[in-house]
């Protein structure tokens, strides 16, 4: 295939450009390059002949159009968004405008191109969302999200997501786009950006810093390692069932108390301190607004229909997770000095 990904410089983006180029898919990586994005996870990748780059802005909708034209993909995943939760708190603008208007701006993009190819049968417009648009869940493991969960988004970033996913069923019911979607649990892994939770605790225990941990710790998610999740994406695109959902977990699920101890563990055999255990820097800060209880994905109808699972336990991801921000120190560290990292967001509120 040819696959046109959205946001391909982005921590789960390029997962995908790095996987379907092994695969020997050709990829056209279109990325706006915001604070987030890095084209250094994709430095291997871009050296084949598989791989193109477009720098282009969702929001532009003549761009979308050039690229499809130049490009002729057989298909699209769409994985570009505005995707912190604290960010979204202060400056909830930004996720609007990508990624409802954006994805408005790509599904039109797509429809038109689609049209005047004379609608391929081949041809799919894959839809990358969250679990977040499902909203909070009740301490009882027995229940889960499943695709016929209703909505309920509870952030700006969850909400905006979840316009998002109705834009892309309303495109397929009204006009026949060929569409599938997915919504993922937590991700984490190579390359994941050092504002989120995993790589913010990694990287300031090995600089001697607080462990931030919002409210008690008490908040539990499901965490789906990186390069599991991109090859369920890649599954789906290829043989999902079209205008179908797919649920896709780890089924893993921690506190973030209970995930951070199990990454100061790991350091602690890693890269062990003078004295003490990283544990020690463990502090409790304010809660984020809003912060939901518990996500946790049923991923049942991915596993039965597509023969789909997850590769890895959680602790076999992190332990792989910490080894790679330990090796790739020139990596990460550039981009701490970005705009916002490091410091405390969502608090406006």
């Amino acid at each position: 295939m040819k696959i046109l990904v959205t946001g391909g410089a982005g921590f789960i983006g390029s997962a995908v450009v790095r996987l379907a180029i092994a695969r020997g898919h050709a990829v056209v990586n279109l990325d706006a390059l915001t604070y987030a994005a890095c084209l250094e996870n994709v430095a291997g990748a871009a050296q084949s002949p598989l791989y193109a780059f477009e720098h282009a802005d969702i929001r532009d909708r003549a761009a979308l159009d050039r690229i499809f034209a130049a490009h002729d993909p057989d298909v699209v995943m769409h994985l570009a968004a505005e995707s912190h939760v604290d960010r979204s708190i202060d400056g909830p603008g930004d996720f609007v405008e990508t990624n409802i208007t954006g994805t408005y701006n790509m599904l039109e993009a797509a429809r038109a191109y689609w049209m005047r190819k004379g609608r391929p049968a081949g041809f799919r417009f894959h839809h990358i969302s969250t679990d977040e648009v499902f909203g909070s869940l009740p301490a009882d493991p027995s229940v889960k999200f499943t695709e016929e969960t209703p909505y309920d988004p509870r952030s700006p970033y969850s909400a905006s997501k979840a316009a998002s996913d109705h834009l892309v069923r309303a495109w397929a019911e009204t006009y026949g786009l060929p569409v599938v979607l997915t919504n993922c649990s937590n991700n984490y892994g190579p390359y994941h950006f050092p504002e989120k939770l995993i790589p913010v605790i990694i990287l300031n225990a090995l600089a001697g810093k607080p462990l931030p941990i919002y409210g008690d710790g008490s908040n539990i998610r499901d965490w789906l390692y990186v390069e599991d999740h991109a090859d369920a994406l890649l599954t789906v695109v290829e043989k999902g069932e079209l205008g179908r959902s797919y649920n896709i977990g780890g089924e893993n699920e921690r506190t973030n108390l209970e995930l951070v101890k199990t990454l100061c563990a790991i350091l602690d055999e890693k890269r062990p301190k003078a004295e003490g255990s990283y544990a020690d820097q463990i502090t409790f800060v304010t809660d984020r607004p809003g912060h939901d209880a518990r996500y946790a994905i049923d991923p049942a109808r991915i596993r039965t229909e597509l023969g789909w699972k997850p590769s890895v336990t959680v602790e076999e991801g992190l332990a792989k997770t910490v080894q790679w921000y330990l090796d790739n120190e020139a990596w990460w560290r550039p981009l701490q000095e970005r705009h916002g990292v490091g410091q405390r967001l969502g608090t406006k509120a």
